[in-house]
């Protein structure tokens, strides 16, 4: 190969790498790529193009800080050699973790961007993915989903025709009380009355009138 050809080669790999966030962070609610994630998908195109692709570390001391150093080295089979660094710094403490798995953290960090700037990831989405799909406005058949409709108040049900009225409480009749003693009347008495003024006017002239 010539020594230019490594870097038509880098070129064809950026244009056919395609690396989604296939990862999701529950706690910031965001979606993110790991640095396996870029190594699963790089693979298989370094092969076809006859490229190596390594990963190293090395720690390094800037201001009191401890920071990582990750290089990203593409190399080709005539000895063409390109290579990117990133860093990722070591925070002082972090829960549950150890400090082995601290400087693991920032490793696997300064790797994955590393390996962006050799690769220019951005976040282009297939025309063949969901995602792509829905930045586009579209689901995955090519359909525009429909809008959600705002949801209506619903009505108080209409009573019916044929319901049966309500029965209304039977009406106790009162006990007829005389209003001069405030007794039950004599049907005896009531029964004499009623004939003694059937009689003419000069008949009561005559006598008292009846009491109950």
């Amino acid at each position: 190969m010539e020594s230019t050809s490594i870097y038509a080669a880098l070129a064809a790999v950026q244009s056919e790498l395609k690396a989604p966030k296939g990862q999701m962070n529950t706690f910031g609610g965001y979606r993110y790529r790991s640095c396996e994630d870029i190594l699963e998908a790089v693979k298989p195109i370094l092969k076809a193009h006859d490229l190596l692709l390594t990963l190293s570390d090395e720690p390094k001391v800037l201001e009191g800080w401890h920071y990582i150093e990750a290089t990203a080295k593409l190399e080709s089979l005539d000895g063409g050699c390109i290579s990117v660094k990133a860093y990722a710094r070591e925070p002082e403490q972090k829960t549950k973790m150890d400090a082995a798995q601290v400087t693991g953290t920032s490793s696997s960090y300064a790797r994955k961007y590393a390996l962006n700037g050799l690769f220019c990831i951005d976040d282009t989405k297939d025309a063949d993915t969901d995602e792509y799909h829905a930045a586009e406005g579209r689901n995955p058949a090519g359909v525009n989903k429909p809008q959600k409709q705002p949801a209506q108040k619903r009505e108080a049900p209409a009573p019916k025709r044929n319901a049966p009225a309500p029965k209304s409480q039977p009406v106790q009749e009162q006990p007829f009380i005389c209003a001069c003693c405030g007794n039950p009347p004599n049907r005896r008495r009531m029964w004499s009355a009623w004939r003694m003024r059937r009689r003419p006017p000069h008949f009561w002239r005559e006598r008292e009138a009846i009491s109950c």
